[in-house]
């Protein structure tokens, strides 16, 4: 509820002072567009109050319906989070501070949004709002963790398969940062349309090393964490956390927050590179990097399997997460002992 207000009032703000706001790096809602979203905040920070309520038919009705319409419309306000996030792993700085705090409150919105949805539809079907367990007493106990665990054998195998699709985007650009040609660009131009970069990706660069295939090594490195035990209890790396366990949200936010906006994207453009291969769409043209249409268009269908590849990996090993770490109240581990 305090986010639906403090969201509203942020969006009237940049509405009466006429600010811009980009919803992505390069794409921005004209001024007064904010104001719809900040009266469906309003609406779904009356629905979250509304929820632990005993409601009528009619107010059942109209909370789902809020929050139904404002899961989706908040989703796509942070869908562009990983293009902020890689701006600032690259320390390139951010082209605006109004977009970033934009998908931020999004971002935090739409997590807050999705526990209160989880924990209705719980209570909703009689059963635990915190744990989702069906057991007596309150939800204001003690909760038990389960032990560390590994993903399933086939949800392993489905993250190392999506995770493939990283391979051809992180070869081709490996390529030009080592001084080779691929796809039509030679690594001179690459050179050329990079020499604005931060330090940092100049210094990796040299090296061989691509900023943006460095972040998706840190997005495989938090697939791993999320299916393997390692993940869930810190390991004997770790100094002063040895042992103790991972809180449940620190890997599952980046991962649901990250996974939406790549697998999304991924979409896009494997579905548009072919099409536009074939004449269906318009067809993709060089640039001053590219010197063929065919060469940019195998780079985007690259960026489609490894963005989507990513998210998608994401969506199954934070699945399998969210399923092995949920824990319970200390009531419901009671009750199935003893009912065992």
């Amino acid at each position: 509820m305090v986010w639906g207000v403090v969201y509203a009032a942020v969006q009237v703000v940049w509405a009466s002072a006429g600010t811009t706001v980009p919803w992505s790096p390069h794409v921005a809602h004209p001024p007064g567009v904010q104001l719809a979203p900040a009266a469906l905040a309003l609406l779904a920070a009356g629905a979250c109050l509304a929820t632990p309520r005993p409601l009528a038919r009619r107010g059942r009705v109209a909370v789902a319906a809020v929050l139904t319409v404002a899961v989706p419309v908040f989703a796509i306000g942070m869908a562009s989070l990983p293009a902020y996030v890689v701006t600032l792993a690259s320390l390139s700085g951010v082209e605006s501070a109004t977009g970033l705090a934009h998908v931020l409150l999004n971002t935090v919105g739409l997590t807050l949004l999705l526990m209160v949805v989880l924990s209705h539809r719980r209570r909703l079907r009689g059963r635990c709002p915190r744990c989702g367990a069906g057991h007596t007493g309150g939800s204001s106990g003690p909760l038990v963790h389960p032990p560390a665990s590994t993903a399933p054998r086939r949800t392993r195998i489905q993250v190392y398969l999506l995770m493939c699709g990283l391979l051809p985007w992180a070869a081709v650009k490996t390529v030009w940062t080592l001084g080779g040609d691929a796809l039509g660009v030679t690594a001179e131009k690459w050179r050329e349309e990079n020499a604005g970069g931060s330090g940092v990706a100049k210094a990796l660069a040299s090296v061989g090393i691509d900023v943006t295939v460095l972040a998706a090594l840190a997005g495989i490195l938090l697939l791993l964490g999320l299916m393997y035990p390692w993940g869930q209890t810190f390991p004997r790396w770790t100094p002063f956390l040895t042992g103790r366990r991972v809180p449940r949200l620190l890997p599952l936010l980046p991962a649901w927050a990250s996974a939406l906006g790549l697998s999304v994207y991924g979409v896009v453009l494997v579905v548009y590179a072919p099409l536009s291969a074939a004449d269906v769409l318009p067809r993709i043209t060089p640039d001053g990097t590219f010197t063929s249409s065919a060469g940019r268009t195998w780079m985007v269908l690259f960026g489609g399997l490894a963005f989507g590849g990513l998210g998608f990996g994401l969506i199954a090993a934070a699945r399998s997460y969210a399923a092995r770490t949920r824990p319970v109240c200390a009531i419901a581990a009671r009750d199935a002992m003893s009912g065992n």
